[in-house]
């Protein structure tokens, strides 16, 4: 890097801050913070929704795969993402949305302690918000790995001046900042993606040309769609890990929904979000996908090849604006990470543990949000010096056999608990999946592992814990079901037609701790 990309870099920063700043006028209330007060645009929402599902992981454990076993990256990740978005777009968006509009909470969660029970509701927050650690942490590892290639830093320097930036913005802007930087990261995402694919395809002609490259020895089984350790069963199991994942257990794209004014436009949100996610990670992969012509990486992962393939082929300045690109991922998810984590904490946590909490009006609960926010950020930094340890070893292997060998136990309860065919599974359900699927991942990741010869493959770490909470949510829901007219009448109220309250048709939910299990009528 020169000091041309150092300005670019250093501007993009800069207009990240002043969209915070601006947007801190928009933010009244804990509402706006965490929802934007229901008021986003449904383009607005799914191109936000689509933005909070990249991170610099892409550009570095992805790359790698893409390196290594070529397309099968887009098959066996953005493929399944795709499909489970456009699955949800008609599942779930419209139901979560109206968890805000008729329920009028504030956090995805908030809604457990009515529909299943206190404890329910508590494990689940608590154990997401600990997997979310961990998740962002592995953002923040990624680009300051990728910063690292570009200028030498060390990598706990990188982690934390992507975390402060993020921080300011994210912190006194709330929901509407992240949406309001994402469509600007979206846009610089766009010029800097097609940058680089016109890059690699102008280098392409001594190897066939853009159609003939396929041929060249170093791309051979690059053009297999499951290869490695990446085949059927790992594709079945990533399918329905991002259904729930990317419509809702992550949280931070289930605000997306709730931030809609109506239902309608939750699902039309979802589907652009769809598109894109079909569409867009073509251009960013086959760069990637060609990389194994262009360099040579110096990981044995591969995870460097992308930012060694940018460093050769872009001039200055346009190396900056591929580098901010790759920022633009990241702080686009942990922004958004970092806002859904301070929801669940202050309405569904604290007044749990705190009576003052339960006391809080709209200022003390703006207040402590914006603190939560930084506290939970400081935290996955923290995490994200030790993701190259023997805990956590890798990048992709965090993003891949943590985040998604646990999502499963703890998004099951939450979104198959909206859908009317699963009205009879209650808290025994839904914690007895959520514990047994944690202790799956456990015994699959650890101790058989250790006793199998090789190891356990991929696919099944990521995929037992999933089957083990879905079959025992199931299950346990026809054997003892918990289905009393209080949790109907939630169901109901999210799965009826139509926008807008329901009045007298089931009870609101409060912030968790408020009071006995159903409290207030609604409005």
């Amino acid at each position: 890097m020169n000091g041309l990309d150092w300005a670019v870099l250093i501007g993009y920063f800069g207009v990240m801050v002043a969209i915070g700043v601006w947007s801190h006028r928009r933010v009244d209330d804990v509402s706006d913070f965490f929802t934007a007060g229901g008021k986003m645009p449904w383009w607005l929402s799914g191109i936000s929704h689509h933005m909070s599902g990249y991170s610099a992981v892409m550009f570095t454990g992805y790359a790698g795969i893409a390196y290594t076993y070529g397309v099968t990256s887009f098959v066996t990740w953005s493929f399944p993402i795709a499909l489970g978005i456009a699955i949800g777009s008609r599942l779930f968006a419209p139901r979560i949305n109206r968890l805000r509009s008729r329920l009028h909470v504030a956090s995805p969660l908030e809604y457990l302690k009515n529909r299943y029970n206190l404890p329910t509701q508590q494990a689940l927050a608590w154990s997401g918000m600990l997997l979310k650690v961990v998740d962002v942490a592995s953002k923040w590892a990624a680009i300051a790995t990728l910063l690292s290639v570009f200028t030498g830093m060390s990598l706990n320097h990188g982690i934390l001046i992507t975390g402060v930036i993020t921080a300011i913005y994210c912190t006194i802007g709330g929901l509407w900042a992240d949406a309001l930087t994402e469509l600007g990261q979206f846009v610089i995402q766009l010029l800097a993606g097609i940058t680089m694919f016109v890059a690699v395809v102008a280098e392409l002609g001594p190897h066939g040309g853009f159609f003939g490259v396929w041929d060249e020895p170093a791309l051979h089984g690059h053009a297999e769609p499951l290869v490695g350790p990446y085949g059927t069963v790992f594709l079945l199991a990533f399918l329905f890990i991002k259904l729930f994942e990317y419509n809702g257990g992550m949280l931070n794209q289930a605000q997306r929904y709730m931030a809609t004014a109506s239902a309608r436009e939750a699902a039309r949100s979802a589907r652009l979000s769809a598109v894109l996610w079909l569409v867009w990670p073509l251009v960013l992969f086959f760069p990637m996908w060609m990389s194994p012509l262009l360099v040579h990486a110096q990981k044995p992962d591969g995870s460097d090849s992308y930012a060694l393939m940018t460093e050769q082929l872009l001039p200055h300045g346009l190396l900056g604006l591929v580098i901010v690109g790759f920022f633009s991922h990241t702080m686009a998810m942990c922004s958004s990470d970092a806002n859904a984590i301070a929801a669940v904490f202050t309405r569904d946590i604290a007044p749990v543990v705190s009576a003052r909490a339960r006391a809080w009006n709209q200022r003390g609960g703006l207040v402590a949000a914006r603190l939560t926010t930084v506290v939970f950020l400081a935290l996955s930094m923290a995490v994200a010096t030790q993701v190259n340890s023997p805990t956590f070893k890798d990048i992709i292997t965090v993003v891949i056999k943590w985040v998604a060998g646990l999502m499963g136990p703890i998004a099951i309860p939450m979104m198959l608990g909206l859908l009317r065919a699963f009205r009879r599974s209650g808290p025994t359900a839904a914690l007895t999946s959520w514990a047994a699927g944690l202790l799956a991942f456990w015994l699959v990741n650890y101790p058989i592992n250790w006793n199998v010869d090789g190891g356990v493959p991929l696919q099944y770490q990521v995929s037992v814990p999933l089957a083990v909470s879905l079959v025992l949510y199931i299950g346990i829901g026809f054997v003892k079901p918990e289905d009393t007219p209080e949790r109907l009448a939630i169901i109901e109220q999210v799965n009826t037609d139509g926008d807008g309250d329901l009045t007298g048709a089931a009870a609101v939910p409060a912030p968790a701790g408020a009071g006995d299990d159903v409290v207030g009528k609604q409005p």
